[in-house]
């Protein structure tokens, strides 16, 4: 039988991962549905709207990134650790604090990116300004990577 500390390491890994996908899933939805809208007035802006509708993207990326990095932390891909309770519990903390920076920093820049493509396919010289508005949401997923790596990365097992 597992031991607690492995058990709550694999649960926030595993939080961090799915939260911070499913922000990210959400938010490439909202952006790539009002995208493939604009583009059926106008194709020639694809490139743009590619661009803007991927930056939701990113927050799947950073808690899969928490996620291999605390597995890997415990020892899960060569040969598992004596992982403490108190481990245990910071690694889920971690893959919390990512999971939940990820969902709603990806759902909500998505919402920002969508209406950026809208303002794109008004006016198309508004992309790189779109982009900067969209980015700036990523700055709270950016935050919660930092802590959650600071968090994994100071652990003594």
């Amino acid at each position: 039988m597992f031991e607690s500390g492995i058990v709550l390491s694999i649960i926030g890994a595993t939080i961090a991962a799915v939260l911070a996908g499913i922000g990210s899933g959400i938010g490439v939805y909202t952006a790539g549905t009002k995208g493939a809208g604009v583009l059926s007035e106008k194709p020639d802006l694809f490139g743009k709207i590619l661009v803007i509708t991927a930056l939701p993207g990113s927050q799947g990326v950073y808690g899969l990134l928490i996620a291999i990095l605390a597995l890997a932390k415990i020892g899960l891909f060569g040969g598992l650790a004596e992982v403490s309770t108190e481990v245990g519990q910071q690694i889920f903390w971690a893959g919390i604090l990512m999971g939940v920076s990820g969902l709603a920093s990806g759902w909500l820049q998505g919402r920002v990116a969508a209406a950026g493509i809208g303002a794109v396919g008004r006016d198309e010289s508004v992309a790189g300004k779109a982009i900067v508005l969209s980015v700036i949401i990523e700055t709270y997923a950016i935050f919660g990577l930092l802590v959650s790596l600071l968090i994994v990365n100071s652990i003594q097992l």
